[in-house]
């Protein structure tokens, strides 16, 4: 059943997200969760969204402002190893809850209920309108590098506050997303190398073609996104995202996932 599921997800994701720049990792990280731990859906995440940014960059990262990459990326690099440290630390520690229901046992982990808690907040940010209009300048891009890095390594969801340090940056819609997929590259980059130590948990010799599927419906989506830029709106995507953050949010935090 995943096989189906995670890559559908993937596509759907993919072309979702192109436009907003952020997401993918968003959607596809829960989706993940409901087959295999929460630091391993988190891991395998991240290799689907780093091949994918990869082939994003192909596609339009002729358009990457190089100053704001250099300005908000490095301190986002820095801070991603900082969160997937905490994530692996807090992986180990037991459950703070169990229960029981038609004989079905639900745990609720440390892990879980801080995901579950940050994406929560994540997806009311995305929709709330006064928080919409809550933008950065420039001047603001080292400490929004800060916080995307380290919410990017703890939880794998980055795109939410890096979107609302880059829109201000007087970039084109261009140079938005390709910036944003530059930096989203760099926090991978970081994030996966301390995931490391959870790959073998991930049995990714047996998964193999899961990932593979999954990477190669995401790049689909990504090319379907790539043409359909310059139609879509953002806000119709962030309602999607959140109302699904919202869902996920409440299955992880209640043990169900």
């Amino acid at each position: 059943m995943d096989i189906i599921i995670i890559p559908l997800v993937a596509l759907f994701a993919s072309v979702l997200t192109f436009f907003s720049g952020f997401g993918l990792g968003t959607i596809l990280a829960p989706v993940f969760a409901i087959f295999f731990p929460v630091d391993v859906a988190i891991a395998m995440t991240g290799i689907v969204h780093f091949t994918n940014n990869i082939f994003k960059i192909v596609l339009i990262g002729k358009f990457t402002d190089k100053i704001v990459l250099l300005k908000f990326g490095i301190p986002a690099l820095i801070m991603s190893f900082l969160g997937a440290w905490l994530l692996i630390q807090i992986t180990v520690m037991p459950s703070v809850f169990q229960y029981q229901i038609g004989g079905e046992i639900f745990d609720i982990t440390p892990v879980k209920l801080i995901v579950a808690i940050i994406l929560l907040i994540f997806s009311f940010l995305e929709i709330i309108p006064s928080v919409q209009k809550i933008q950065f300048g420039k001047d603001k891009l080292f400490i929004g590098g800060i916080l995307s890095g380290f919410f990017g390594g703890l939880t794998g969801t980055q795109g939410a506050i890096r979107s609302a340090f880059l829109i201000k940056s007087g970039l084109s819609k261009e140079a938005y997303v390709a910036t944003g997929v530059f930096i989203a590259c760099l926090v991978d980059i970081s994030r996966l190398s301390v995931y490391a130590s959870r790959f073998s948990e991930a049995n990714l010799q047996d998964n193999i073609g899961l990932l593979i599927y999954a990477t190669m419906a995401a790049i689909t989506g990504a090319v379907i996104g790539r043409k359909l830029l310059k139609k879509v709106t953002l806000r119709v995507v962030q309602i999607i995202v959140a109302v699904m953050l919202i869902c996920i949010s409440i299955a992880l935090g209640t043990g169900i996932i």
